[in-house]
């Protein structure tokens, strides 16, 4: 948590992955609290001319876009601090990319506790296992 997935509209560029993978892991960790180490981004591109706003490929657009989903567990994050973290990666992943369309998503999903996870465990088990830890 949180799993972070993000396309861009743009050849496959190595140094471009890495770039946009420290950004998107940065505002994570930064605007909305989540540990660095469970972080984790998959970059994937597309190319402008299979990306299509308004029927019109971006290369016609002559623009780049991106679309971005991160899941985290519902109710660990605050409506302000979404509104925030949507504001700031549009902003920064637009300087990235060098003015992308306004029609570039950014979609957080508040995944249920019991139905999220990671390593096999599910965020629900571990906030009773530290609860349990708390009781003694």
């Amino acid at each position: 948590m949180p799993h972070i997935a993000l396309q861009i509209s743009a050849a496959p560029d190595a140094e471009l992955a890495r770039a946009a993978a420290a950004l998107v892991a940065d505002l994570t960790v930064e605007v909305l609290g989540k540990p660095r180490e469970l972080v984790a981004v998959a970059i994937q591109f597309v190319d402008r001319n299979h990306w299509f706003i308004d029927g019109r490929s971006l290369a016609e657009h002559q623009r780049r876009a991106y679309h971005l989903d991160i899941s985290v567990t519902d109710e660990t994050n605050t409506k302000a601090e979404k509104a925030r973290y949507l504001q700031r990666m549009h902003a920064a992943l637009s300087d990235l990319l060098g003015d992308a369309h306004d029609t570039s998503y950014v979609h957080i999903i508040d995944a249920r506790a019991a139905a999220y996870g990671y390593g096999g465990l599910s965020q629900e088990q571990r906030y009773q296992a530290a609860r349990q830890r708390a009781e003694g």
